[in-house]
């Protein structure tokens, strides 16, 4: 595995771990907000060895990739990043985006002038339906401690087990660092831009929320998508529910649904082995095919 730079929109620069051999079919993770590359377990590592070329990239504004100078943390940035990202590789890619990852995708992939921008999409616990108590969970857990931070590793698993309860507390706290960055003041905060919840008074996405969330786009987004495409869902999800998922088959007619047992919308950390197995099976389907 390698760790290198790509050029977002504007050439924002994205920081990106790399594995498998490059001269196979390529595979791009895409996080969700709020998380970074590492959000994804074991699955970089599992795709590579089952014969892709596989990209997890931090998202703009997030973990090691450059925070956006003016603000901009709107639904058009992050899919302007997906299509640059996409359209350098030497094939086209299968996109895999976790919530903020995969509307980004989403958007990027319908809403591109041909050639396809992507192979196939998996989009992971996110559909143009989401729950607004759901989400609106997940902003109140990211505005949380957003200007004081954390005093120590153990104060950021207490906030984690109060949001996620259902996923075991890790005995080995060192993990955690991935996701935080250490202030000055020897602070432990998240490893993203304060500005993508809170937001910049006068920046491009200053109403954010209608911007990464607008569902009348994303159902026109889905509509449109002619590829293989794959919904996985967590079963104990509060964002994307049984309606959600009924709603993108009628959308996607063409599209499989996948629900992962024991699973919220933290899909890929909650059960990596099974995420991992249902990815692969629909990738290797859908390359066969």
């Amino acid at each position: 595995m390698e760790t290198i730079a790509l050029a977002g929109s504007g050439g924002i620069r994205l920081v990106a771990d790399v594995d498998g051999d490059p001269a196979s079919p390529p595979v791009i993770l895409l996080h969700g907000g709020g998380q970074t590359r590492h959000a994804w377990g074991t699955t970089l590592q599992t795709l590579a060895s089952k014969g892709w070329h596989a990209y997890s990239v931090d998202l703009r504004g997030h973990g090691d990739s450059e925070w956006a100078v003016d603000g901009d943390y709107g639904l058009d940035a992050f899919a302007a990043d997906v299509r640059e990202i996409a359209r350098v590789l030497h094939e086209t890619p299968v996109l895999v985006g976790a919530s903020l990852g995969g509307i980004a995708s989403l958007t990027a992939i319908s809403e591109s002038d041909p050639p396809p921008l992507a192979s196939a999409l998996v989009l992971v616990d996110v559909a143009p339906r989401v729950e607004y108590e759901g989400a609106m969970r997940i902003g109140d857990f990211m505005r949380g401690h957003l200007e004081d931070g954390f005093g120590s590793l153990e104060e950021v698993a207490d906030a984690i087990a109060a949001y996620n309860p259902h996923r075991p507390r890790p005995k080995d706290l060192s993990g955690l660092k991935k996701n935080l960055r250490q202030r000055p003041d020897g602070r432990w905060a998240w490893h993203w831009d304060p500005d993508f919840v809170a937001g910049r008074k006068g920046s491009p996405d200053e109403t954010r929320a209608s911007s990464l969330m607008n569902e009348e786009r994303l159902r026109n987004a889905a509509r449109a998508l002619t590829i293989p495409t794959l919904l996985v869902r967590g079963r104990m999800s509060d964002i994307v529910t049984e309606e959600g998922a009924r709603e993108l088959r009628e959308l996607v007619p063409h599209a499989q649904v996948v629900d992962v047992a024991d699973a919220g919308h933290m899909v890929a950390g909650d059960k990596n082995d099974l995420f991992n197995d249902a990815v692969v099976t629909f990738l290797t389907e859908a390359r066969e095919a």
